[in-house]
This record gives C-alpha cells, structure tokens and sequence, in this order.
C-alpha cells in the first residue's frame, strides 16, 4: 500500500532539502574565498622568487668567484632537483594531506632565498640552489589542492587561476629583481623571502585541509619518482592526455630562451624590444587563463577548448617561422599565448577528473616530471635546431610538436568515463 504525503509535508521537504543544498553550497564557496587566493599568492610568489633569483644567479656565482659553467651547472642542477621533487612531494601530499607540504615548501623557499642574500661563497649558493631545488615545487600540490576543492565542472577554472599566477609571476619576476637589483644584489633574494615568510604564516594559521584523513592514501609514500610516473602512464584512459600536455609544454618550451635569439637575427631586435614582447605574451597568458577562461569553459566545454588552443599554438608557431616583418610577431605570438594559454588548463582539468583524491598529488607530480623533462629538453632542441638547420626551425618543429599533442588529445574521443 503507497501511503500518501501530504502537500505541506511534501513543501518542508523541499525546503529543508533546498535549504541543505544552499549551506552546502555556501560552505563550498566560503571554503574556495578562503582557499583560492592563497593558492594564487602561493604560486604566485614562487614563481616570482623563481624567476627573480633565476636571472641574478650569474650574477651570485660571479661575485663568489665563479664562471658561467659553474652558473649554468647549478641551474640545471635545480632543474633535476625538480625533476625528482614533484612526485615525491605529490605522493607525500596523498598520504600526509596538503597543508603541511605546502607550508614545508613554502618555509623551504623562504630560507633559500634568504641563504642566497647571505651568501658569501659558492658552497652557500650550493646549497641554497639544493634547498630551493628540493622544496620549491609548491606548483605540483597547489594544482592538486585546486583539485580538492572544485568539482569536476570548475576544475579547469581553477587550473585557469593556478596558470594565470604562474604567468603573472614569470613576468613579474625579472622586473621587480631588476628594480631592486639596483639597491645591492641581495635585495631581490630577502624581498623574494620576505614574501614567501609572509605567506607561511597565512598558510599555518588560516589555510583549512583540503584532504580529509578518510581520503588520503594509505600506501607508504615513496622516492622512487620514476616507478610512480609509470604508475601514472599505465593508467590507459589518462595517457593520451598526459602525452598531449608533455608534446604541448614540449612546443613552447624552447621558446624562452631561442626567441631572443631568433627576433635579433631576422629583426635586429634587442634586450628591451625582447623584454616587451615577453610582457605582452605575460598580459595575454594572465588575460586568459584568470579571465576569458572561466567564462568560455561553461558555453564551450574542456574538450573543445583543449582542441581550439592546441590548433590556434600549432598555426601561431608556423606565423613566427614566416613572419616577414616585425610588427606581425606582437598578433601571431598573441595567437600561440592564447592557444597554450586556453589549452594547458582545459587538458589539467580533464585529467584531474579522472584520478581519484588520494592520488591526486601523485598524478600531479607525475605531471611535474613532464613539465620539467620539457623545460630542460626544450631549450636544448630548439638550439640545436637553431645552429645546425636555420633560424626558423625551431618553431617549424614547435608546430610539429604542437600537432602531435593535437593528435593525442583527439584521440581521447570519446574519453573514459571519469573516475
């Protein structure tokens, strides 16, 4: 026998159940308000102490008597520490929660920039490259934090913020290590220091837990950082979008450092012309990623987006190859920024979609050792490319590269079911 509910019954119903939604909702939002700004200043000042110290760190290994091998070893022995820190930290993070790595790091930071001020020999630089190195790569656990606090629909927004702040901070940082430069060449390294100190202190006393003891891991973390990322890479349904996002940061990771060249030979530009354009390119990125996206991603969807950008960065890197006059670089560069810009986040949030929390840092430390592979396999590609086959061809083979994530990230029609 159905026993009928009376109309009034039927109203309290909806309401408390409307009313449960709305504080759950609000609760949501109060937790994001709290959460997102810190995660953007986070990013944000590493990357701007990163890209402060980066540009000076010649400049220390002279003072102390140096040459630019021994600069040129300590950034790639940075590089390498990277390499191996994003898993680790991520695996760590699954197990132990995010706040503490993230605060760890954070602390971490602020006394390696406060050890470069104090330097007074090349054992000290050494040690402050090997702790910055180590406890530096705050950009695996913040992604996986966004990761935490968003549901599947707004992930890739939050991607789109963590991105626009790691923009914002690469364009930033030399200008500001420039400026205060000026003053003496510690002062760039404490005021980096200073910011990252600030910004513990918020993290201890104010940031709340985005994994809860139920979610995390229960497996050992573990420093084998190669055996995790072939943990990752025998996941079927993630792998087209973690080769697409490797061959994408692959295309444009050698852009840095060759376009200066590139732009002095074809246009005769120098340092300053250079300076200018990375600033728009940062504008652009900074733009996309922590305004346009957010409204595009709801109309048009991740997939297409990812598809879109890819495309618009394979035809900015053939505009740069054949550009005949200077002043078309400012609007085709324009393009490629926007297509990575567009596609970097859409493809991190789909992969995050599919991966369950307590292996969300593992993932993104997994997707860190990508990063870094191209960051140091980039450069040398494209200069190569540059001395040996002619000055366009590093940007032929960027578009190739570029394709080639296109292909990946089509092949991920239809996708597996999310996790």
């Amino acid at each position: 026998m159905r026993v009928q509910v009376p109309p009034s019954a039927q109203k309290t119903r909806k309401i408390r159940a409307g009313l449960f939604l709305y504080l759950d909702n609000l609760a949501t939002n109060h937790f994001m308000k709290r959460s997102l700004p810190f995660i953007f200043i986070t990013v944000f000042v590493d990357m701007l102490g990163y890209s402060m110290i980066l540009p000076l760190l010649p400049f220390f290994v002279q003072a102390q008597g140096g040459d630019a091998v021994l600069a040129g070893g300590l950034q790639s022995l940075y590089a390498c520490l990277q390499l191996f820190s994003g898993p680790v930290l991520g695996s760590f993070s699954d197990r132990y929660g995010r706040k503490p790595i993230l605060v760890i790091c954070l602390f971490g930071t602020a006394i390696a920039y406060t050890i470069f001020g104090l330097a007074n020999s090349i054992l000290i630089l050494l040690l402050a490259v090997l702790l910055d190195g180590l406890t530096g790569n705050n950009l695996t656990t913040s992604f996986t934090y966004v990761a935490d606090i968003t549901t599947p629909d707004e992930r890739s927004r939050g991607m789109g913020i963590v991105s626009a702040a790691f923009g914002l901070g690469l364009m930033a940082g030399p200008a500001l290590g420039g400026f205060f430069s000026v003053y003496g060449l510690s002062v760039p390294a404490f005021v980096a220091a200073g910011i990252a100190f600030v910004n513990t202190i918020y993290g201890i006393f104010i940031l709340p837990e985005s994994l809860p003891p139920e979610k995390r891991s229960q497996h050992k973390p573990t420093l084998n950082f190669i055996g995790q990322l072939q943990m990752i890479f025998n996941i079927p349904y993630i792998r087209n979008l973690l080769l697409g996002i490797f061959f994408l940061n692959f295309a444009f990771a050698g852009l840095q450092t060759n376009f200066p060249l590139f732009s002095n030979e074809r246009f005769h530009w120098d340092a300053r012309q250079n300076g200018f354009l990375f600033a728009f390119v940062g504008v652009v990125s900074v733009f996309v990623q922590g305004f346009l996206f957010g409204r595009l991603q709801p109309k048009v969807g991740e997939r297409r987006l990812s598809l879109f950008g890819l495309t618009m960065m394979m035809l900015g890197m053939v505009g740069i190859a054949i550009a005949p006059q200077a002043w078309m670089v400012y609007p085709i560069v324009a393009l490629a920024a926007f297509g990575s810009s567009i596609s970097i986040p859409a493809l991190s949030g789909m992969l995050s979609s599919r991966v369950p929390s307590n292996q969300q840092g593992r993932l993104m430390g997994g997707n860190q050792v990508l990063f870094s592979l191209t960051a140091i396999l980039g450069p040398a590609v494209a200069g190569v490319a540059f001395e040996k086959i002619g000055i366009s061809a590093p940007y032929w083979i960027g578009s190739g590269l570029a394709f080639v994530a296109l292909c990946f990230a089509f092949r991920d029609f239809p996708p597996q079911p999310d996790v």
